[in-house]
């Protein structure tokens, strides 16, 4: 029985075009003097460039290098842990200046509600932060629905293609791989899924579902048919 259900963001509550359209374009914007403002006022920040600097290497006193390599990253759309960090600290000012709302498609709204209230415990796996995930669902268009989450993973525990990760997220989690569905919109973040003996749903919201061993679903309303189907 499914008791345990861990989401992916884009392209599974939320659209790819929010993260792609508005939160990167605002992030590059602002990243240049976010980071020169709190070079050496902010410790976090600071431990983050340390780590820019390690995996890039750059010279740490290089602060215009540092940034260059961040706006590099986030072109690349780079799943680096640092820069995620640091896009998390920038979209938190951006919300709570309400330059933007973050995107929840209104089903996934309706049945994150529906599946606590049922008493099923939800969790959040994506490459973006905690601090990022914590924020698109607290200042979304549909009100805070961060009561509704149990706990959040990010890039910490590892990447979303490697089996390992999910096997760290049950270990943490304290609970049988069956009992836990992981929905996302890529197929390659499923099959590492299933690796680690969890239970998934392809999540094809814009496009025509594919052939598959595993559930598709267009919408979380198609989500629950499966999980009400178990």
């Amino acid at each position: 029985m499914i008791r345990v259900i861990l989401t992916d963001i884009e392209g599974t509550t939320s659209s790819i075009s929010f993260v792609h359209d508005v939160l990167f374009p605002y992030a590059a914007e602002h990243m240049a003097d976010f980071v020169k403002d709190a070079y050496q006022s902010s410790t976090d920040v600071s431990e983050q460039l340390d780590a820019v600097a390690e995996v890039s290497g750059v010279d740490r006193d290089d602060t215009d290098g540092l940034v260059d390599v961040l706006l590099g990253w986030i072109r690349e759309d780079r799943k680096e842990t640092s820069l995620k960090t640091l896009q998390g600290m920038l979209w938190q000012k951006g919300y709570q200046e309400g330059a933007f709302k973050g995107h929840v498609y209104p089903d996934a709204a309706d049945y994150l509600q529906r599946w606590h209230d049922r008493g099923l415990r939800l969790f959040v796996y994506s490459s973006g932060s905690v601090k990022a995930q914590k924020l698109i669902f607290g200042f979304s268009e549909a009100g805070d629905l961060t009561p509704f989450f149990s706990g959040y993973f990010d890039t910490r525990v590892g990447g979303k293609k490697e089996p390992e990760s999910y096997r760290t997220i049950l270990n943490e989690l304290g609970v049988e791989a069956s009992s836990v569905l992981f929905l996302s919109d890529v197929e390659a973040e499923l099959e590492a899924a299933e690796a680690s003996g969890m239970k998934t749903v392809w999540l094809v919201r814009d496009a025509d579902k594919p052939d598959s061993h595993r559930p598709v679903a267009a919408n979380f309303a198609e989500v629950d048919a499966v999980l009400q189907a178990r």
